[in-house]
């Protein structure tokens, strides 16, 4: 007797759309782990009695690597979740700089971008949900009222803001976001560079979460190493739709510094930018170049992003695997 075979999964998993569930779950996991170890650091284990005591926050070098190994490792996570289907940007740096080097298209730029910021803005509500009553019951402890100045402390679970050694200016700030997000890119691109020294598939996400902790560890203290725009803008609009008002929009601590909410959004997508040329510059257009002269006529394997063919929508090689 026939049975009767399984309906085809097709519709809109087979189209852009797939793809950008596949960003907003990655980038989802990025923030719910990434913005979970801070909520972990800031509030919750002070907290819940395992610290010094109820008021203990970054008293050691320890919070800090606490913090830089649970966003590499979110980031690896996130990469392992969605690189199958989208090539796993999970962040609009990443995809800018891919879409200037002409490996990915265009118009699936914006539309990658703004699944990025939905993901990283429903990853930090879940924070704020299994968080909100350490977040709560700190604020208590430290007669915090969200919304007013001292509230950033708490507000930076969510989203970043520069060291007060900068005394409000902003250019110090961009550089460091430029230099941050320049690093990640170049790091990103010689991962997965087959013409390069490139490791395998599977380990490539623990990589690119590894390069994530070193540009914490060396440059994280100046402005909270961002280097993703939706990672900093999509938990930043969620803290301020959760009370932390002007603290998050436009990011305003009086006396400290004013409307930086942009510095986290260009600094990285120019830096990507310029990651991405220096790395092309430096090192693969040397390795092209090496392949063109051994073998005269032969094109040397790449890895491509290229348009959907003509009446095969959807269907498109496999990205970049990339971070925030």
């Amino acid at each position: 007797m026939a049975t009767a075979s399984a309906p085809a999964r097709g519709g809109w998993r087979t189209t852009v759309w797939g793809e950008l569930s596949a960003e907003f779950l990655g980038t989802f996991v990025l923030i719910a782990f990434g913005d979970g170890v801070v909520a972990m650091a800031v509030a919750a284990l002070n907290q819940s009695g395992r610290a010094e005591n109820a008021h203990t926050i970054f008293l050691a070098s320890g919070d800090w690597l606490l913090i830089t190994w649970g966003w590499a490792i979110g980031v690896a996570m996130a990469v392992y979740v969605a690189g199958g289907v989208s090539g796993a940007h999970i962040n609009p740096a990443v995809t800018l700089a891919l879409a200037v080097r002409r490996e990915f298209p265009w118009r699936k730029v914006l539309p990658y971008m703004a699944a990025q910021m939905v993901g990283a803005f429903v990853g930090a509500a879940l924070v704020f949900l299994v968080y909100h009553n350490a977040i709560s019951s700190f604020e208590a402890a430290n007669n915090i009222t969200r919304g007013d100045p001292a509230s950033n402390t708490t507000f930076s679970i969510f989203a970043t803001f520069p060291a007060p050694y900068y005394n409000g200016g902003m250019i110090g700030p961009l550089i460091d976001q430029i230099v941050g997000t320049m690093f990640l890119v170049i790091f990103v691109f010689a991962l997965v560079d087959t013409l390069n020294q490139s490791p395998q598939a599977y380990l490539t996400p623990l990589l690119v979460g590894f390069a994530v902790a070193a540009i914490g560890m060396s440059y994280g203290a100046n402005a909270g190493y961002a280097i993703n725009p939706a990672r900093d803008f999509g938990p930043r609009v969620f803290a301020w739709l959760a009370g932390w008002g002007s603290v998050a929009l436009p990011g305003t601590v009086k006396g400290a510094f004013t409307a930086y909410f942009w510095v986290p959004i260009v600094g990285p997508l120019v830096g990507g930018v310029i990651g991405a040329y220096i790395y092309d510059f430096f090192i693969f257009d040397i390795l092209k170049a090496r392949g063109e002269q051994a073998e005269p006529g032969v094109e040397p394997k790449g890895e491509t992003v290229e348009e959907e063919h003509e009446g095969e929508a959807g269907t498109e090689s496999r990205g970049r695997t990339v971070q925030e």
